[in-house]
């Protein structure tokens, strides 16, 4: 594996296709050790294609680690620092996120000290969710490996085999392993705007999801969209949130989700693995949840506000996505929310509906459209799991079905 060309073959795609970067465009680039080497890449291609500033924004997980563990007050977040990140959004700095997370990296602290810090990070930057999940800025998540997470993803692997073999995963993932990703992902994102293009034009009320342990009535909120694939900036520009992407999502009806329904996947959340996740939903509320490990992290994140035991979010992903075909769980939402179907508790995203960033809080609660602070994605797709759209005449058709788009 070529890992330096292919760093910078990754670079450019970020730079051209995640955010499509245009001259006079200002860039923040957040990123831990493990993902300095592609921020310098980024940061390079962003200026030789005009930007004119580009932040680093570093973090290091023995701080991290340090803080959950050590801090006196773990809910200090002065106000000046969420102000800051308010003026960076405010000042159009597009913003793209390197993940290199440890999916186990707080196993060992104590879920109140994280629940407590997370609440209070999610109120102080609630505008900083807004302009992101509004389009405001360009955005943009990508993921890099760390060592804990190569291991933890391959126990059977030494480190620096795991290391080069999740590289090569994320690489055949993201399409950087062709010759040309970013005439690749011009195609893929065509591909994608088929289904958004029928399921927008099919217009259906609900979305109903059957398989083990599921049994759900999804209907979807008034003048709903679904985005597949990139979608467009208040300005105008294109640019895709997460590279990779697989899905075609759009906003569920807050009010209006009634059933059961079962994880397909384990979820990595806050440092920690929350398995066998199981739900009942009551007029859009989840009145149940269960878990088999880890069941109180998933539970305080239900109960962070009004709108966290709702949906925000639901996306159709085929089961025999490309992701979904390595066979790997790759413990990191980026990669497994595009191996399988997945909901969202919490905020929905404003380019899920007709003028979306322009309604009035009141519009929104009564279009459907779930408000939070918070907004936390999990699995629930596979092959078993069969999903019918139905519409307002009663019309079924059936969407997915044995993992493959019946459309």
């Amino acid at each position: 594996m070529e890992l330096q060309k292919n760093l910078e073959k990754y670079a450019e795609l970020i730079a051209k296709i995640g955010l499509n970067l245009k001259k006079g465009d200002n860039l923040q680039i957040s990123f831990n050790i493990w993902g300095r080497e592609l921020a310098l890449l980024v940061a390079d291609k962003a200026y030789e294609m005009g930007v004119g500033d580009v932040l680093l924004s570093f973090s290091d997980e023995r701080h991290q680690l340090s803080f959950f563990g050590k801090a006196d007050d773990v809910t200090y977040f002065p106000d000046f620092k969420a102000r800051y990140l308010e003026q960076l959004a405010e000042h159009k700095y597009h913003r793209l996120v390197i993940d290199a997370a440890n999916p186990n990296l707080l196993k060992n602290i104590d879920s109140e000290r994280i629940t407590a810090a997370q609440k209070v990070r999610s109120q102080k930057t609630r505008k900083v969710m807004e302009y992101s999940m509004s389009n405001f800025i360009k955005w943009c998540i990508v993921a890099v490996p760390n060592p804990a997470w190569a291991t933890s993803v391959f126990p059977e692997l030494k480190e620096d085999q795991a290391m080069d073999k999740l590289w090569e995963n994320i690489f055949m993932a993201t399409r950087v392993d062709l010759e040309d990703p970013v005439a690749a992902w011009e195609k893929h994102d065509l591909q994608l705007k088929i289904h958004e293009k029928f399921l927008n034009e099919a217009n259906f009320e609900k979305l109903l999801y059957k398989g083990p342990g599921t049994d759900l009535e999804v209907y979807l909120a008034e003048n709903h969209k679904w985005v597949g694939g990139s979608g467009d900036s208040q300005d105008g520009d294109r640019f895709f949130a997460n590279i990779p992407t697989e899905e075609v999502f759009t906003m569920p009806d807050r009010a209006k989700v009634n059933g059961t329904l079962k994880a397909t996947m384990p979820l990595a959340v806050m440092g920690k693995l929350v398995e066998d996740m199981s739900f009942v939903f009551k007029d859009g509320v989840v009145i149940e949840f269960k878990a088999g490990k880890e069941q109180e992290v998933f539970e305080k994140i239900l109960d962070s506000d009004e709108g966290s035991r709702r949906l925000g979010e639901v996306a159709l992903v085929a089961h025999n996505s490309p992701i979904s075909n390595t066979g790997i769980l790759f413990q990191n939402t980026l990669f497994d929310e595009n191996a399988s179907c997945h909901f969202a508790v919490g905020a929905a995203y404003p380019e899920n509906i007709e003028n979306g960033a322009n309604l009035t809080d009141e519009e929104k609660v009564e279009k459907g459209m779930n408000d939070s602070r918070i907004h936390y994605d999990f699995m629930v797709g596979s092959e078993e799991v069969k999903v019918t759209g139905v519409k307002a005449d009663g019309t079924e058709i059936v969407l997915l079905a044995d993992g493959e788009w019946q459309i």
